[in-house]
């Protein structure tokens, strides 16, 4: 099995914590889906003939195409791939975009699983971020989707926002439980370098929560949606039993994807692809015939390191079976070694032969999987 990421870059306006690729031009779109389809096309042999199970429509904000530019993309999958054995088809969109016409123009289309970044539901916050939409809009969109017969709806919210406090993550955490998703993401803000919000945090125009804050929140969400029926399925994913993202739940098994569209990645376990940050030069490179892209060979230490860092966030954690079959006793004896002092401490455990995060070890777990990797002498 595998996926189809497709990237679709353009935004109404940026967001000022974004720091993934995105652009305003959107004269460019009707060129772009014709790039785009031609891209999905000529890369056909990538993926080796495996069957397509998920296809994700990312960004940017993919909510900015019309009917008619999904249309020709899932002509251009079914042409190329075939559909007949793809099982989830996600759509990020903006809440502000689904109004009751364009929701139901969704329903037409294949579309099962529509993800929305509401990320808090703090009037001020959302203006703070550059949010198009407002709560009462996000609550709205939600409602529609479910009378137009969406029962996957996956909505992301950001904790430790300028300003947070527990009552207003209580507030959001209580919100969202209201709404009754079958899948939410819940991600810490980072102050990426270049962006908007990383600019005013250098002016002190806002500031980072403590510490002892972000760990309380982290705490709080997880114990929220505990009690409120949610699996906690990856560090940042909780989901209603049977609800995972298919999607990215394929990256962090290794299973191969192939990513169209400027700056979208590519693997098929024995390299990655990127294609260029720039839809200009993404455009030029696909009418020409000659793609701008970069490619990396991974050798078995850059492999081993990505197999702990996409397992051990997840709670099924890391086979330690398939860890020695796929790279040996050597690796598989140096990831035992490294992991003694965490178990040994509490902070990770070995259940029915997988090394897995425990409640102590998911705060740190960044530091934790940094101990297992091997570098490189």
């Amino acid at each position: 099995m595998a996926g189809i990421y497709i990237h679709i870059p353009f935004c109404k306006t940026r967001c000022i914590y974004c720091d993934f690729y995105s652009t305003t031009h959107s004269e460019l779109k009707e060129r772009y889906i014709h790039a785009l389809c031609r891209e999905l096309e000529i890369r056909r042999q990538y993926l080796q003939g495996e069957p397509i199970e998920t296809i994700y429509f990312g960004g940017g904000t993919p909510s900015q195409l019309s009917g008619e530019d999904f249309q020709q993309v899932f002509d251009t999958i079914e042409k190329t791939y075939g559909m007949k054995q793809v099982q989830e088809i996600t759509l990020e969109a903006n809440p502000d975009d689904l109004t009751p016409q364009y929701v139901q123009t969704l329903a037409k289309l294949p579309f099962n699983r529509i993800s929305m970044g509401l990320q808090t539901f703090d009037e001020a916050t959302l203006r703070l971020l550059n949010r198009r939409h407002t709560a009462a809009q996000a609550i709205t969109a939600i409602e529609r989707c479910r009378e137009a017969g969406f029962r996957n709806i996956s909505i992301d919210l950001i904790y430790g926002l300028p300003g947070e406090t527990a009552e207003r993550w209580e507030h959001d955490l209580t919100q969202a439980i209201a709404l009754n998703p079958e899948h939410i993401s819940a991600y810490h803000l980072i102050y990426e370098e270049g962006t908007p919000i990383y600019k005013m945090l250098q002016q002190h125009r806002v500031s980072e929560v403590d510490e002892e804050s972000s760990v309380h929140f982290f705490s709080s969400l997880i114990d929220r949606l505990t009690v409120a029926g949610y699996e906690h399925y990856e560090i940042s994913n909780f989901c209603r039993p049977g609800y995972p993202s298919r999607h990215n739940t394929s990256y962090w098994q290794g299973i191969p994807y192939l990513g169209c569209g400027p700056s979208a990645h590519s693997f098929n376990r024995r390299e990655r692809e990127w294609n260029i940050a720039s839809l200009n030069k993404y455009l030029l490179g696909i009418e020409s015939g000659e793609r701008v892209y970069e490619t990396e060979i991974l050798d078995t230490t850059t492999r081993y390191n990505e197999c702990i860092i996409t397992s051990i966030r997840t709670s099924q954690g890391l086979s330690l079976t398939k860890l020695k079959e796929e790279f040996g006793t050597e690796l598989w004896q140096y990831c035992l070694n490294m992991a003694a002092p965490s178990i040994k401490n509490g902070m990770l455990e070995e259940r029915e032969g997988n090394l897995r995060l425990t409640r102590k070890g998911i705060f740190i777990s960044d530091s934790i999987m940094s101990d297992l990797l091997k570098v490189e002498e």
